[in-house]
């Protein structure tokens, strides 16, 4: 397995550094970035995993999301994969919308030609990436927590509720609660994994609540302001589901914020204590 530093920086008494390795679960070469914070000699520490949104790369959180300072004053370890394989050969939309293929590839294993042969990333982020940190990191991986940005935030629902007791916590900021019932779903969906909407229900959140899968907790910020609200992202799908089925969950819906990194910056250190308390409960 290759595996290569591209960049180190030392930030709050930590080090922020940007990763590169060959993926077998995608066949193509993956950038990854990860902040360690300061910590003891031989000392492991949780892990928080941040997926990112449509049309980002591992740069987008890791330039603006203003993690740093709570991830060195708790303690935890912050990692940010891409949000699709990259390179040579990889398919991309045929019109290059923003909303499919490269910077979209929603967390699933495609099934559907020819996306099925790279667009693995279901087993990328649940497998593959984690054995990867915990080979070159000071990793506690029996606490890993998991959050994310709009499809990064369906990614981190999904993810969370399809592995019981891997994750101890889960959040999102405006995140995609149902693809089976939005256009970007749609599209994602139909284009990965075919037309067999049954298929669909393992990467909805709503569907998987409604199929029996809990969370020990969640916590979910959305902007009222966020365009994306009513179209797209449909947090009223979420709450409801929740309330049905007895799933305990803190959903705060946010004045005056839109679907933007000042949103996320802004309640990114709550999210971050919210995780370690769990982490170290």
């Amino acid at each position: 397995m290759t595996f290569e530093t591209v960049s180190e920086n030392t930030a709050f008494g930590g080090v922020q550094g940007v990763y590169k390795h060959h993926s077998s679960a995608t066949g193509t070469d993956m950038t990854f970035s990860v902040y360690v914070p300061p910590h003891a000699e031989g000392q492991i520490l949780p892990v928080v995993w941040f997926l990112s949104g449509l049309t980002c790369t591992h740069a987008n959180v890791t330039e603006k999301g203003e993690f740093r300072r709570a991830c060195a004053e708790l303690g935890l370890i912050f990692v940010a994969p891409d949000t699709s394989p990259r390179g040579e050969g990889v398919p991309d939309d045929a019109d290059a919308a923003y909303d499919f293929g490269l910077g979209a590839g929603f967390y699933v294993n495609a099934t559907a030609s020819p996306f099925d042969t790279h667009y693995r990333m279901q087993d990328y982020i649940e497998r593959e990436l984690p054995d990867i940190i915990a080979a070159h990191f000071p990793a506690d991986m029996q606490r890993q927590a998991i959050m994310g940005h709009s499809m990064g935030g369906h990614g981190a629902l999904t993810i969370s509720l399809r592995n019981p007791g891997k994750y101890k916590s889960t959040s999102a900021f405006s995140p995609i609660v149902s693809p089976l019932n939005c256009p970007w779903g749609e599209k994602a969906l139909g284009g990965y994994l075919g037309d067999d909407r049954a298929q669909w229900r393992a990467y909805d959140s709503v569907a998987l609540l409604a199929d029996g899968a809990r969370l020990p907790d969640l916590l979910v910020d959305q902007g009222l302001a966020d365009n994306f609200l009513e179209s797209q992202l449909k947090t009223h799908l979420l709450v409801e589901q929740c309330a049905a089925v007895g799933q305990r969950a803190e959903i705060r819906m946010q004045p005056g914020y839109d679907h933007s990194y000042y949103f996320i910056s802004t309640f990114m250190a709550e999210h971050l204590a919210w995780h370690a308390e769990r982490l170290n409960g």
